[in-house]
């Protein structure tokens, strides 16, 4: 109970002299702040300002705790509707074989259609740099044989000692 004798004393602190109530269980229009907070406090309620900048400032009786409960579900629901993207990576050598290229497409394939990134560079050890074309042309040829599953967001830019390509996913229908 002195919690909320605490808050009419910081409300008193605060003088707005008139507010706009709207609710439920209130009749919606403008009243003095004291007669709104006796309002509220004869339901066993909080007088909550929504709106701050309004003129006169907008204000509901409820339940305070409860509201904050239930703002704090809704945006609980919300954050777990967003979608994580995770970004997988595929490795290769300028110089990789036919059979390892083919076992990489195939997991680039199995990422793309989980709805990952996909990030496939060609990393250049030592001497080998001289093979950059060769890097470039198996990254697009990668680009090429999953172009049904995803589409390529950046194309082959090299860095460093690696060339570096990103394939989103395609959208699900």
């Amino acid at each position: 109970m002195e919690k909320k004798e605490d808050a009419h004393r910081i409300n008193d602190k605060i003088r707005v002299p008139e507010v706009r109530l709207v609710g439920d269980n209130v009749e919606p229009g403008v009243f003095k702040t004291t007669e709104a907070m006796a309002m509220a406090d004869a339901q066993g309620l909080d007088l909550v300002e929504i709106s701050p900048n309004a003129t006169p400032p907008v204000c509901k009786i409820i339940d305070y705790k409860k509201f904050i409960y239930e703002q704090k579900k809704r945006d609980k629901m919300l954050k777990a509707k967003t979608a994580q993207v995770s970004v997988k990576e595929i490795r290769f050598g300028p110089q990789t074989d036919e059979h390892d290229y083919e076992f990489k497409k195939k997991n680039a394939m199995k990422f793309l259609k989980e709805g990952s990134k996909l990030k496939a560079f060609v990393f250049f050890k030592g001497r080998s740099i001289i093979y950059k074309e060769q890097g470039q042309i198996l990254l697009l040829r990668l680009a090429q044989d999953l172009e049904e599953f995803g589409k390529v967001e950046a194309m082959p830019v090299l860095e460093g000692k690696r060339m570096t390509m990103y394939i989103a996913p395609k959208k699900k229908n």
